[in-house]
């Protein structure tokens, strides 16, 4: 017998050996350990098909001819393979255009939510002042309550935007801000953005938990405030900062509610995705003026696409961004 043969066997009748010293326990808990990276696995596998199903069914959708739809022998591979439908959902979608401006508003709003949100999170978690707990419960607040209660006063205030009266002053009437990026703007840097609440919340954890000897340290040094913060503070929080970034752009990409209150002038994703079925019996009607009536497989199949389109620009961003992702979860536990 081989030495290898032999240092198994022995390994293997000492685990036999130490189970059965131990009565037993041995065994057991190698078989919880097998018993929970099984249940793991299932549930990763579980997740993972829950989340790309959809989206391999969506893209064979994206591949058939209209008469695919409506044969029950095809379930997954189309059988006559088209890219026409790309093109008819580029030209529903202006992709282009709408690509530009959900790209660009995204990118604005989502610097100005985090620039603003990290400052207010350093002052929650560094600094005490007057009506502290009150101006932190106002935060939660902003995530728990929906922005819908608040749509007709959101509407009112920017289609008569005033501040102390200066511009009905000045022109005689107040702005309508309406059809702009002016509102998000606005909104973004008085922290009562699209979730801007939650990244209040991320931040202010993060800082909370960051050690007071790093400032102290920087405070001795000669270091301001301001100094300490972007020197010592910003670079240590650029994960978690990346995270709330990231997770600011998905929801400003998505977002419906706030662009059909003040980007009706500013066509994003979710607009032309909202009104695509409006569209699509005039785009395949041969006289302007009429629409024709688009069955609902069709519909459904270029709908589909149009998720597509939506979709992948963000699978890209998180495929270049998922280890700072990672990073700021690995950092966020870390403590004096």
């Amino acid at each position: 017998m081989s030495k290898d043969n032999t240092v198994f066997i022995g390994e293997k009748n000492s685990f036999k050996e130490r189970n059965r010293r131990s009565g037993g326990y041995l065994m057991k808990r190698r078989i919880k350990q097998v018993t929970i990276s099984v249940v793991r696995a299932l549930l990763m596998f579980g997740l993972c098909f829950m989340i790309i199903q959809p989206m391999l069914t969506r893209f064979s959708m994206s591949l058939m001819q209209e008469k695919d739809l409506y044969d029950s022998t095809i379930v997954l591979l189309p059988r006559h393979v088209t890219l026409e439908n790309y093109k008819i959902v580029a030209d529903l979608t202006d992709f282009p255009g709408t690509m530009i401006n959900t790209l660009w508003i995204s990118v604005v709003v989502s610097i100005c939510q985090v620039v603003a949100a990290t400052l207010v999170a350093y002052g929650f978690a560094r600094f005490d002042f007057p009506l502290k707990k009150f101006w932190f419960a106002c935060v939660v607040v902003i995530i728990i309550i929906p922005p819908q209660t608040i749509q007709t006063a959101l509407y009112i205030t920017f289609a008569n935007f005033d501040v102390f009266g200066i511009f009905k002053a000045i022109n005689g009437k107040a702005l309508n801000l309406r059809s702009s990026i002016i509102p998000y703007i606005l909104m973004s840097l008085t922290c009562m953005g699209l979730k801007n609440g939650l990244f209040i919340y991320m931040l202010r954890q993060y800082f909370k938990n960051v050690p007071t000897s790093l400032e102290e340290a920087a405070y001795v040094d000669g270091c301001g405030t301001m100094h300490t913060f972007l020197k010592i503070m910003l670079p240590d929080a650029l994960p978690t900062i990346a995270s709330c970034f990231l997770f600011s752009f998905v929801w400003q990409w998505t977002d419906l509610f706030y662009a059909r209150n003040f980007l009706t002038g500013y066509p994003t994703f979710a607009i032309r995705m909202s009104t695509m079925a409006s569209r699509m019996g005039r785009y395949f009607s041969s006289d302007a003026t009429q629409a024709v009536v688009v069955p609902n497989g069709r519909q459904l199949q270029l709908i589909s696409i149009a998720v597509l389109f939506c979709c992948i620009p963000l699978i890209i961003l998180y495929c270049f961004t998922q280890r700072t992702f990672v990073e700021s979860l690995a950092m966020s536990g870390s403590k004096e």
